[in-house]
């Protein structure tokens, strides 16, 4: 909506210009009538529109030609003012005033222009019939409004049509040569229709047409007055209602006619509700809501009511209830947007069936991914799907959770984030792509037959660490050891993948951990890729694994995509579970037996830890405590020294397993 609407009035000395606007303000007829009246705002709050008002006079004895041009320039409509009783001023509409204002104004984007017929209390008749024709003619003119500003006879229903032909113009909406809607109205007023049309039937129902009359007008449509509408569009258009709810066909009819009906507000309060300007374009301030800052370090992530939201979208678009978008489906998803948001590098960034449709994990994964890289362009898509709307939330703003610091995630050992970044860094031909497709469920045989042009620099899907459910975002770094970015090293975990069966492919690893995260508290990862290839020997100073145990790293964890079914994911709920604890360090996350954690394990689990462990329980915990032992010193002497030796022994049976390592 606009801030405000400045008025100017032009038209030919003595036809009463300025008469009308003092008798506005001073609600009287004015004895004495200066050259031109000074400009005058109407404050907000005493208008109907409820926005201020500017009021413009024009005279031909104290302005020149430029100060009228300048002024017609600044103008949002002019009000024509000419005489009833006086031809020669109706004359002077067509041919000088109007084009006049053509001249001064972008044929794109021209005032609208109200006539004003002044003195009516002058003359018995109407000048209506002289003036049809020429409103017939020039599209610009808005409507014409007989008035006396001696009787104050309409006076303020001729600044309200001003200030409705600015706030509400036909204009935009419709052609009245061709007396339809334009295309652009129909393209918006479509896209709401849809929008509104929350079980994606093609037809608005009763529930569905209230919700919408609620959220335009904050007031429900009686059952009658429903009925009454629909029969409206029954009588006037085939097809306009079926089932007993209204077709898009019908949609457009009823607003056609409340703009032939001079009811064009009622059109723009839907529009406007649905996040359009003046010119039928989505409002940056509706799409781009200015109220979401991210602090540095700080993520951003969809929150459970956006996730429930987006489910529903998807539920309202899987017609044949596959739990998979198909080609078809996915473009009616996107019918809302003025372009097709996601590109063929979606299906290989996230999961999809057999036929490479999304599924609704791949689907939820996609705007996870688009929340965390690019929050604004993910506000958009919101917009677009009119989520404020149908959740009935000032923006969707609201729809977006800004993590805290990750500094103070480290500090209190804990986060609440679900989505981890992991960067994923080797050398060319180390196999990282397959790592990224891996992740997907996709083995070597599926990999092999994606175009390369399609192949996707992420890959996103969810792993479960201790029952809960959280996103690992892998991302591809580029192997270009010199110029990696603030983004490139930007994350929760870094996995290092190098070809197991190539000698030279581990030295690029070790380089980028020893330049980039050997001083970080950044978890990494050394994968060795290709496993199921013979191993070769790395040419570097270090084994891999002599290498993670000098740098504190698990142990390198063996890889493979070239499997019959899809690729083991248990590597994927390690890095998840690292990224999610990094303040843990594990050292080991593995089940080979070998390793300190191993015999631990073993050791904890093994018959004479389990023989002790009752024997003590047995001792100490089962026997019957009676109020005399609790009272005895010997009795919690005999605790205490049981549980220091329990302690005791594991710490010594620790440190050996250690040295021996």
């Amino acid at each position: 909506m606009r801030k405000d609407v400045r008025i100017l009035l032009v038209g030919e000395p003595k036809v009463g210009k300025t008469s009308l606007i003092m008798s506005l303000v001073s609600e009287e007829f004015p004895q004495v009538v200066p050259y031109r009246a000074e400009e005058i705002t109407i404050p907000a709050d005493v208008t109907p529109e409820r926005v201020p008002t500017h009021i413009v006079d024009y005279s031909e004895a104290e302005q020149t030609d430029e100060q009228l041009s300048s002024e017609i320039s600044k103008a949002n409509v002019i009000c024509i003012v000419y005489a009833v009783n006086n031809k020669k001023s109706i004359e002077k509409v067509t041919s000088h005033w109007i084009p006049l204002i053509n001249d001064n104004t972008d044929k794109d984007s021209r005032v609208p222009v109200i006539l004003v017929g002044n003195k009516s209390d002058l003359v018995e008749h109407s000048s209506m019939e002289t003036i049809l024709p020429v409103m017939n003619q020039y599209t610009e003119i808005e409507t014409c409004v007989e008035c006396s500003a001696k009787n104050l006879k309409n006076i303020s229903e001729l600044f309200y049509y001003a200030q409705k032909a600015v706030l509400h113009p036909t204009g935009p909406l419709y052609c009245p040569e061709e007396k339809q809607m334009k295309p652009a109205c129909i393209k918006a007023l479509t896209r709401i229709f849809k929008v509104s049309d929350l079980d994606n039937d093609g037809i608005l129902n009763d529930n569905e047409l209230n919700f919408f009359q609620r959220t335009c007008f904050n007031a429900p449509l009686v059952s009658q007055a429903l009925e009454d509408v629909k029969n409206v569009v029954r009588k006037n258009v085939i097809d306009g209602v079926c089932d007993n709810g209204l077709t898009l066909k019908g949609f457009l009819f009823l607003h056609t006619l409340f703009i032939q009906r001079g009811r064009h507000e009622t059109t723009w309060t839907v529009l406007r509700r649905f996040g359009y300007d003046d010119d039928l374009e989505l409002h940056q301030d509706y799409l781009f809501p200015l109220t979401l800052k991210v602090p540095p370090d700080c993520t951003t992530e969809l929150n459970h009511n956006a996730y429930l939201f987006l489910q529903s979208v998807f539920d309202k678009h899987d017609k044949d209830r596959d739990c998979a978008l198909s080609p078809e489906e996915l473009k009616d998803l996107f019918d809302v947007f003025p372009y097709m948001p996601w590109g063929p590098d979606v299906n290989n960034t996230v999961c999809t069936n057999d036929e490479g449709w999304i599924t609704y994990q791949g689907y939820l994964s996609q705007w996870t991914l688009t929340t965390y890289l690019d929050v604004q362009r993910c506000l958009e898509y919101l917009g677009y799907l009119g989520y404020s709307i149908i959740s009935e939330q000032e923006s969707q703003a609201v729809a977006i959770t800004v993590t805290r610091d990750k500094k103070i995630d480290l500090q209190k050992k804990q986060t609440q984030r679900s989505v981890f970044r992991c960067n994923v860094f080797g050398d060319s031909g180390s196999g990282k792509s397959g790592f990224l497709q891996a992740f997907l469920g996709r083995n070597l045989t599926r990999q092999n037959t994606v175009s390369e042009e399609h192949m996707s620099y992420y890959a996103i899907s969810t792993a479960y660490v201790y029952g809960q459910e959280k996103y690992l975002l892998l991302h591809e770094v580029f192997p270009d050891f010199d110029v990696l970015s603030d983004t490139d090293l930007a994350c929760d975990i870094v996995c290092l993948v190098y070809d197991a069966s190539n000698p030279h492919s581990f030295e690029y690893c070790a380089r980028v951990f020893k330049q980039y995260f050997m001083d970080t508290k950044t978890p990494c990862m050394m994968i060795a890729a290709k496993s199921d290839l013979q191993e070769a020997k790395q040419l570097y100073a270090l084994t891999p694994l002599e290498f993670c145990r000098k740098h504190k790293m698990p142990p390198p964890q063996a890889f493979t995509c070239n499997t019959a079914d899809a690729p083991c994911k248990d590597i994927y709920t390690k890095l998840t579970t690292m990224a999610m604890h990094p303040h843990a360090r594990l050292r080991c996350m593995c089940t080979c037996n070998r390793c300190t954690f191993c015999h631990l394990q073993n050791f904890i689990n093994s018959e004479l830890v389990q023989t002790v462990k009752a024997k003590l329980y047995t001792a100490i915990l089962s026997r019957h405590v009676t109020q005399a032992d609790l009272k005895s010193s010997t009795f919690w002497l005999r605790v205490s020294a049981g549980a220091t030796v329990f302690a005791v022994l594991g710490f010594a049976m620790y440190r050996v397993l250690l040295k021996q390592r």
